[in-house]
Formats: structure tokens, C-alpha cells, sequence
């Protein structure tokens, strides 16, 4: 059985994409799934925040060069297995114009998809070739975003390029859900922001996720630990939201594990 793919994806940066990107990783392999993390930001933020040295490893760049083979540049973290990335990508929209430059991803992943239950990508913050690689690689998409009305209106342009991918690439993509991060329900911009997005998920044919992703200062500081929040502070409150999102995006084939090493 082939991978799940799920893309996490807002053009907005600092709306959590990495941060949620390393907690459904972290959560999905302690409930036992094999999972891998490709990172497809130029900042290589997903691998810095998993504990590996971007800068002394090969990257999902010299898989788009025809240089390695993906199995070749796999890295291990304590987590899962990662297609890294780092600022040489930065350069993607302009080298790679070949014919077919949309399907570089998805090229790459057929050749390894199968050894994984899940494959989570990490897109930069932008709407440019190497998300449209995302999109026509996954099955669907996450939508972070901050409680915020800037954050709303990136959610909102997403739409186009979602609609123009399905259209020509991929009829398969859905959205999953849009993601609350930085999420506080007593305050009122929180709440209209929250509705707001309701009414945004509609026209993407999508929903809200139940999950609502509180602030903490672990998730901050899980990064420079090379963890993700979950495995840095399993008890604080991002760790425990991130946990519910995990049950509802993979909770049926991959259910919580108690202490014990059985499922909840």
C-alpha cells in the first residue's frame, strides 16, 4: 500500500508549517507508523528542527539535478527517515524549467513511497514551483495559520493554485482541514478569526480541524533541542493539541499508544 502524502502549506510564513510538520512526524512514528519528512523550504528549517545538519548532507536539490537517486540522500533522524532540503533550492524556479518540472516530486516519491505509511512535506511560504511540486505529489493538504487576519487572507489565495493543480495535475488533492495555530478562544479577534476560516474551509470544500493548537513556549524551544514540541514537552499544551490533530488526520490506522506500548 502506497504512502499517505500530506502536504502542509501556507504561502504566509510564520504560521507553524514546520512546527506542525515535525509534531505529525514525531506523533505518527510513536504510534508506530513508518513515516517520512520531505522538507521543500530553502531554509531547511524542517531538518534543523529534527535535529540533522542541513549543511553537511545531501537534499532533495540533488534529486531535482538527476545528481543522486532519493534513497541516496534519505537522512536518519530519531523520528523518521527525511528528504532534506537547504538554501541551494532556492534557486528551483528558475533552473529547473524544463518540461514536466511540476512532477519532480512526485517522481522522486514513487520510488520510495511504498516503504512508508505516511509522507509529510514541508512547503516553503510561497506560491511558486516548488509547491506546486507539493500539490501535484500529495493526496491533501493541511492549512496552518495563525489567529490572525493576515494569516486569513494567505489561506484565502491559496485557493487558486489549489483549484488550477486539481484541474491540471492532480484531480486527486483535497484539503484536509485548516489548522489554528497560536490559537487563544478568549480573545475576540481569535473567535471572528476562527469563523472567518469557517467560512474560507467551505469554499475549500473542507473543515476546521477540531484541534486547536494553543501557544507554549516548548514548541519554541523544541527546535534548538533538534525535537519536535511533542517529544520535547509531551505534556504541554501544544504537545496534547498536536496529539488530537494526529487522531484526527491518521487516529483510525494508527491510534495513540499508552505508556505501555498498546493503543488507547
Amino acid at each position: 500500500m502506497p504512502a499517505t502524502i500530506i502536504a502542509i502549506t501556507n504561502q504566509k510564513g510564520g504560521v507553524g508549517k514546520t512546527t506542525t510538520a515535525a509534531a505529525l512526524l514525531t506523533s505518527l512514528h510513536n504510534r508506530g507508523a513508518r513515516v517520512l519528512g520531505v522538507d521543500l523550504d530553502p531554509q531547511g528549517s524542517l531538518g534543523f528542527s529534527l535535529g540533522l545538519d542541513i549543511e553537511n548532507c545531501s537534499t532533495i536539490y540533488d534529486v531535482f539535478r538527476g545528481q543522486s537517486q532519493p534513497e541516496e540522500v534519505l537522512a536518519s533522524t530519531d523520528v523518521c527517515d527525511l528528504l532534506p532540503s537547504n538554501i541551494l533550492l532556492a534557486g528551483a524556479e528558475l533552473e529547473f524549467n524544463r518540461p514536466g518540472r511540476e512532477f519532480l516530486l512526485k517522481n522522486a516519491l514513487s520510488r520510495i513511497e511504498e516503504n512508508y505509511d505516511f509522507i509529510i512535506v514541508d512547503t516553503p511560504p510561497a506560491l511558486n514551483l516548488l509547491t506546486v511540486n507539493a500539490y501535484v505529489a500529495s493526496d491533501s493538504l493541511i492549512i496552518p495559520m495563525a489567529p490572525e487576519i493576515l494569516s486569513l487572507l494567505g489561506v484565502s489565495q491559496i485557493k487558486e493554485t489549489i483549484e488550477g493543480v486539481q484541474s491540471y495535475y492532480n484531480p486527486r488533492l483535497k484539503v484536509l482541514g485548516i489548522l489554528l495555530n497560536r490559537f487563544n478562544g478568549r480573545f475576540n479577534l481569535n473567535r471572528e478569526v476562527l469563523e472567518l476560516a469557517g467560512q474560507i474551509a467551505a469554499q475549500l470544500h473542507t473543515r476546521v480541524f477540531e484541534a486547536k493548537v494553543r501557544s507554549g513556549v516548548a514548541a519554541g524551544e523544541a527546535p534548538a533541542h533538534g525535537q519536535s514540541v511533542v517529544d520535547y514537552a509531551p505534556r504541554s499544551k501544544p504537545a496534547q493539541d498536536f496529539e488530537a490533530l494526529c487522531d484526527e488526520v491518521a487516529g483510525a490506522r494508527f491510534p495513540r499508544r499508552d505508556q505501555r506500548g498498546g493503543a488507547c
